[in-house]
């Protein structure tokens, strides 16, 4: 029994050890899939030795969720949209968190009457915790899937008495898990606390806006961590402990970057700043100049010096493939092309980096805002495709706007601007964009995709 218990922890610690390898892969768009195969044979050795850790009395259920689950798994990584992605990444999030509260449950399910008198508070208290904090994290990341994907309005849902309402969920929750600790063979307590923690899920997450829905992601990422951590130190597995913690922490760390990149407190997130009222502001006025594709070409032709700003309309259009098109035909030209890449672009963290990662756009062109905003000046044209809050002035310029004092891509200091929209509306934050009214900026109105192939039959043209 000694050698076997030995084997197994020494798998625990080859497992920890390739989830650790994996992150650090993951850090650079190089070596991306290999961090996830990598990550993928820790889980796969954490897996298959837990399952023999442990005296299972049936395999048929275990064998057919595998089946299950990994047929409809690779069937979506197949087929998934990149548009898609934020929302699925969501939804891991809340299956993570699913997985935790069901396994609390199991844990107390399992018990028999003579049992109960056994468990420890410390493992009753974890149960609690694994249980609040999943639930929390499924209901919350199914709402944020729903405002992602359209199927809920983005806008934050606020109504009366939501922050009393908020409160009174903050104090059940202290009041049933004592009750719960006291009296485990209770049913009535472990459902009410289920029945809590998803309903503050849900309200903890409508209040917040669908702008700041790449940080909510990060944050329910970190939550995910912190149960899977809990329920490993409930049913006392050690190899769970760890991979949530490593969870926990990176999610941690990525929020705190999202926040910091909106130059805003995670408090002020998780309050919905963005759907507080405005105060007066200025009004914006002016006239939109149009130009089109071709004359647009004409400027890119003796440009020397260019910076592509991708956005999430650049997802919907799939239009990377066309803009790595677009860089090569410059770069023949005689042109330098490089991408700013803002920490909220996108619907999740990273989603533009991942976009350019698969049109093979070379990740010593992508530079960070901090990066690009001290010699914004020197480039010729500035081509924004679909993004807008992350290029928006009135951040520095109005003191009125929602988004004032949020760090932003300062596009309309360059020579030129080209932003490549269907409209002129405003961005997902809802805040109107004085960038289109300057004197350096053009809208070129369209498909982003349709617009840059027309750019670049000119060039073939040409």
């Amino acid at each position: 029994m000694e050698s076997v218990a030995l084997i197994i922890n020494l798998a625990y610690v080859l497992a920890a050890g390739l989830f650790i390898l994996g992150l650090k892969l993951l850090s650079h768009p190089a070596t991306a899939r290999k961090g996830n195969l990598v990550s993928a044979v820790g889980m796969f050795i954490a897996v298959v030795v837990t399952l023999l850790d442990h005296q299972i009395i049936s395999y048929q259920w275990i064998v057919l969720g595998f089946v299950i689950g990994g047929a409809y798994g690779a069937w979506k990584a197949k087929s998934v949209e990149m548009t898609q992605m934020p929302e699925m990444v969501s939804l891991f999030n809340g299956f993570g968190g699913a997985a935790s509260l069901l396994l609390g449950w199991a844990a107390i399910s399992q018990q028999t009457a003579a049992s109960f008198h056994l468990l420890t508070h410390f493992m009753l208290i974890t149960v609690i915790l694994t249980i609040v904090i999943g639930g929390i994290t499924f209901s919350g990341s199914v709402v944020a899937w729903g405002k992602l994907s359209g199927r809920m309005g983005a806008k934050a849902v606020i109504f009366t008495g939501l922050r009393e309402l908020s409160i009174a969920h903050l104090v059940a929750f202290f009041v049933v898990g004592y009750l719960f600790v006291n009296d485990p063979a209770s049913a009535l307590w472990l459902t009410l606390t289920i029945v809590l923690a998803l309903s503050f899920g849900v309200l903890a997450t409508i209040s917040i806006g669908g702008a700041d829905m790449p940080v909510v992601i990060a944050l329910l990422n970190s939550y995910s961590g912190v149960a899977a951590t809990a329920a490993g130190l409930a049913v006392g597995n050690t190899i769970l402990i760890v991979t949530g913690l490593l969870v926990g922490a990176s999610g941690l760390i990525l929020t705190n970057i999202m926040c910091k990149a909106m130059n805003r407190s995670l408090m002020n997130v998780l309050l919905s700043g963005f759907a507080k009222p405005v105060e007066a502001g200025e009004k914006i006025e002016g006239e939109i100049k149009i130009m089109s594709a071709q004359d647009a070409f004409y400027v890119l032709e003796a440009a020397q010096a260019v910076l592509v700003v991708p956005g999430y309309g650049m997802a919907v259009a799939q239009a990377q493939h066309a803009v790595r098109e677009m860089q090569t035909l410059l770069e023949e030209n005689g042109c330098t092309v490089e991408y700013a890449i803002h920490p909220v672009a996108g619907r999740m963290p990273g989603h533009m980096n991942v976009l350019l990662a698969e049109a093979d756009v070379p990740y010593d062109q992508l530079y960070e805002m901090d990066d690009v905003n001290p010699r914004m000046e020197n480039y010729d044209v500035v081509i924004i495709i679909g993004a807008n809050d992350v290029v928006n002035p009135a951040a520095k310029e109005m003191k009125g706007s929602p988004i004032y004092g949020m760090p932003v891509i300062e596009a309309y200091r360059a020579k030129t601007v080209f932003v490549l929209k269907r409209s002129a509306n405003a961005g997902f934050a809802g805040v109107d964009n004085p960038l289109f009214f300057k004197d350096n900026t053009r809208m070129v109105l369209g498909d982003a995709k349709d617009t840059i192939n027309s750019i670049v039959r000119e060039f073939g043209d040409d």
